[in-house]
């Protein structure tokens, strides 16, 4: 799972894919924290990805860095701990203008039945599997 965590934070920007009725929706992110085992990312609870998520929680997480790629599998779970929140702002600071773990705005999901992939585009290495969560 750290090695999860490790890939996301290096890539800066990791995809989100939820769907939307029968449409997928894809949205750049940049918010992960790793905290009491489990990996999180941040939202806002009136925005329409953390709407979509509410309805249905499989989500698909794909980031890319240096030839190298992931792609997650997992589920979203809400966490309305403000320990969760504080661990979560203190790891982005510059986003607290936008977010606050007392607010009703602020949300933060950890990933649980996750699975991910890694995989190099030069097929150097076969594709590697870890599941957590």
């Amino acid at each position: 799972m750290k090695e999860v965590y490790d890939f996301l934070k290096a890539a800066d920007t990791y995809y989100l894919a939820t769907m939307d009725g029968d449409q997928p929706r894809v949205r750049p992110f940049g918010t992960v924290d790793l905290f009491e085992d489990k990996i999180y990312i941040l939202t806002g609870k009136s925005k329409n990805v953390s709407k979509q998520i509410q309805i249905n929680p499989k989500v698909e997480i794909t980031a890319f860095k240096d030839g190298n790629w992931i792609r997650i599998t997992c589920e979203l779970v809400r966490d309305e701990r403000i320990a969760a929140k504080q661990h979560m702002l203190d790891a982005y600071p510059h986003l607290a203008f936008m977010y606050k773990v007392d607010d009703d705005y602020t949300e933060v999901l950890y990933m649980k039945n996750a699975t991910a992939v890694f995989a190099s585009m030069d097929m150097s290495q076969p594709p590697r599997t870890v599941t957590f969560g």
